[in-house]
């Protein structure tokens, strides 16, 4: 897996990259009441919004952490948004995207890099 300092979370399977938010990201924003996702077939630059989250904390964006097409979204979020904070890392994924550069994975950091970002 990859992290950015936006702590969001990357796992390649395949050819395709899933993309999601850290447990610390959920433990900082509190219970998640809603999330926007983005279309399928919605082409992404790394830092373009993509998704949108409301916690009973926060309102966040929640930017691409690489170029690419989203290829398909965690559609469960959409009606249970606190599967994002029940199993961050696991159901709780938020779209699933081909990168146009894998290359650009190559610029984040792996856990321990992120384990030291949060302690």
């Amino acid at each position: 897996m990859k992290f950015t300092e936006e702590h969001e979370w990357l796992r390649i399977e395949g050819d395709l990259v899933v993309v999601g938010i850290t447990e610390h990201a959920t433990s900082q924003l509190g219970d998640i009441v809603f999330i926007e996702l983005p279309d399928v077939g919605t082409t992404v630059t790394k830092d373009e919004e993509v998704v949108v989250i409301e916690s009973v904390k926060a309102a966040s964006d929640i930017t691409a952490p690489i170029d690419g097409e989203i290829v398909e979204v965690n559609t469960p979020l959409t009606d249970n948004p606190g599967l994002a904070n029940e199993d961050a890392i696991g159901a709780g994924w938020f779209f699933k995207m081909k990168p146009s550069d894998p290359s650009q994975m190559d610029d984040l950091m792996d856990e321990a890099a992120y384990n030291a970002l949060i302690s």
